[in-house]
């Protein structure tokens, strides 16, 4: 008979030491393969008008984006205006566009730019609405979004 016994254990325990590793990979590809949508969309799908003379907008962090469009439901009729998640009225524009800056730094403020994209369909009338509430409240810098923005440049 021998001194000592042979304790028979079940399984053995599962190593751990490559899960950290696992955890960080799969992060990294969760990282790299998604893109941050800005808002959702509560409108019909945009077609944006083609322009040929076209400039891309160097600071993307200092833009307000307004949406205009027709409604995904179908029996709401007209344009309508769409800012972040919520669809507002044309009155509206200028709180929209004082709460931007307030999320902005004071500095920044003179550098902002208000972007419109507006359905190549979309009613001239409020869009001339949304330009004159911007110049009400000296929001001067705008941009209009087109199709085909793909700027080539020759140095």
């Amino acid at each position: 008979m021998s001194k000592f016994k042979k304790k028979k254990k079940g399984l053995p325990a599962i190593s751990t030491a490559s899960l950290p590793d696992i955890v960080f990979m799969l992060l990294f590809f969760f990282m790299v393969s998604t893109t941050m949508r800005e808002t959702d969309l509560l409108l019909q799908p945009i077609k944006f008008p083609s322009a040929t003379e076209v400039k891309k907008l160097e600071h993307k962090s200092l833009v307000s984006t307004i949406y205009v469009g027709k409604s995904k439901d179908a029996r709401i009729s007209g344009d309508k205006i769409q800012v972040n998640d919520k669809i507002i009225d044309v009155k509206d524009i200028p709180s929209f566009i004082f709460s931007e800056r307030a999320l902005r730094k004071e500095e920044e403020v003179k550098y902002m730019t208000t972007s419109i994209k507006a359905d190549k369909e979309a009613n001239v009338g409020t869009i001339l609405d949304i330009k004159e509430q911007l110049r009400d409240i000296n929001a001067l810098k705008v941009s209009f979004s087109t199709k085909g923005t793909d700027v080539r440049r020759n140095y």
